[in-house]
């Protein structure tokens, strides 16, 4: 349907335990409608793991692509063609360009996105290949991520943003549990968008001695950027918090154990992060909105992990 952000990163892992699976392989990756993060923002960081991106020929996304004289894909043929999706006729249009396809099983599907694709990664390698994390390979990417979080301290991230503001823990509770983080003596790393500056500033006045690496690298690398940058940057992160949005994707993509809060119980499920290490929150058992989500149970939840990690 034309990947974003978040369809982007939660798919990740899949894609690195697909690479390890089959490391000698050509890998080809195809939208349903062409548009894919992994041809624009995400490009570095599928570098190594994807070789080709696809954005031409026919995929199953109109009608008369279903024909049996029409070639899916512009006529190309694969070894294996490993489908993602759940619309009937764009799965039955991959299946034509496969020697071997694997899709859906009609048993066995779970709720979880991250779920689904470890099921098709372990039909596609015969149980052997599992969702693992992204290892970036852009060295400027890695050297920044070092001068900007020095071998040292330890670092707990904190990405209070999300696209809507129903979806946001309420800032002063990050705030506090950075203070708590602190006091303990770690390091806070905060993570901001570009129209998050108010938030930012706050941060800024409540806690003098955390980190804003994103906007206090100066003349560190700046061409790393966006979501390469944080990614590298979560593979210093000891743990990290994050809402349910495109920030806490890219800290799990990048290693970080993760606390993610969430809303709602069944997009907690369907779109967790693909963490290895995770703890989910779920305002909906406490309360009705994102602030009925109690700052001990996050400063519990947050102590488990590093604790663990």
């Amino acid at each position: 349907m034309g990947e974003v952000i978040g369809d982007g990163l939660i798919k990740l892992p899949f894609i690195a335990g697909l690479r390890a699976a089959f490391p000698d392989a050509r890998i080809t990756w195809a939208a349903a409608k062409g548009d894919t993060v992994y041809a624009g923002p995400l490009k570095a960081v599928v570098d190594g793991y994807i070789d080709e991106i696809l954005t031409e020929g026919r995929t199953g996304d109109a009608p008369g692509d279903i024909l049996p004289w029409v070639k899916p894909f512009g006529g190309r043929q694969f070894d294996l063609v490993i489908d993602t999706q759940e619309n009937l006729r764009r799965s039955v249009v991959a299946r034509r360009a496969g020697r071997r396809y694997v899709g859906k099983p009609a048993k066995g599907w779970p709720e979880a996105v991250t779920e689904r694709l470890a099921v098709l990664l372990a039909l596609a390698t015969e149980g052997k290949g599992t969702p693992r994390p992204i290892t970036l390979t852009n060295p400027d990417a890695l050297a920044a991520a070092q001068i900007l979080l020095p071998f040292g301290p330890t670092y707990v991230g904190f990405a209070p943003g999300a696209g809507g503001q129903e979806k946001r823990w309420p800032l002063e509770r990050y705030l506090s549990l950075a203070i708590q983080q602190q006091q303990a003596g770690r390091t806070p790393v905060f993570f901001f968008g570009p129209d998050e500056a108010t938030d930012a500033k706050a941060a800024r006045l409540a806690l003098s001695d955390a980190l804003f690496p994103e906007a206090d690298r100066k003349d560190v690398l700046t061409h790393v950027r966006g979501p390469l940058l944080v990614i590298a940057l979560a593979s210093r992160l000891a743990a990290a918090v994050a809402n349910d949005a495109g920030p806490g994707h890219m800290l799990a993509a990048g290693g970080a154990p993760l606390l993610s809060l969430q809303k709602d119980r069944r997009k907690a499920v369907k779109f967790r992060p693909a963490a290895q290490t995770l703890e989910v929150l779920v305002a909906e058992d406490y309360g009705q909105d994102m602030a009925a989500l109690p700052l001990d149970a996050a400063s519990a939840a947050l102590e488990r992990l590093l604790k663990g990690s």
